[in-house]
C-alpha cells in the first residue's frame, strides 16, 4: 500500500471492529459490531471479500483456531491488524479529520 492510497469506509469499518474485539477478531463478532454501530445489514460476503483484499494488502493477518468437537472439528479464523494496517487507518482518520477542520457548526447540526 502506498502512502497515498486511503482505505474505503467499509475497509475502515472492518479495522475498526477488529480492533474493538482484541484477541477475539472472529467474523461473527466484527460483522455483529459493524451492523449495531451502523445500522445496516453486512451479508458475508462482503465481509470476507473485504477481509480477503485486507489480507493481500498486509492489512490483516489471520490465523486459523482449532474448534473442537463444539464447532464440528470446524477451524475459524481469527483476524488482528497488522502494524501497516493500523498505519493506514491512522492516515485516513486524520485525512477526514483535516478537511473537516472548521466544519464543526456545519457538522455538528442536527438534522
Amino acid at each position: 500500500m502506498s502512502g497515498t492510497d486511503l482505505l474505503g469506509e467499509f475497509e475502515q469499518l472492518v479495522l475498526l471492529a477488529i480492533l474493538q474485539h482484541g484477541h477475539d477478531g472472529y467474523a461473527i463478532g466484527i460483522r455483529g459490531d459493524i451492523e449495531r454501530v451502523t445500522e445496516r445489514a453486512v451479508s458475508r460476503g462482503a465481509l470476507y471479500r473485504t477481509l480477503d483484499r485486507l489480507a493481500n494488502k498486509g492489512l490483516v493477518a489471520w490465523e486459523l483456531e482449532d474448534a473442537g468437537e463444539k464447532r464440528g472439528n470446524n477451524p475459524r479464523k481469527r483476524f488482528s491488524v497488522t502494524p501497516p494496517g493500523l498505519e493506514a487507518l491512522r492516515r485516513s482518520r486524520s485525512v477526514v479529520s483535516r478537511l473537516s477542520a472548521g466544519l464543526e457548526d456545519v457538522l455538528e447540526q442536527p438534522s
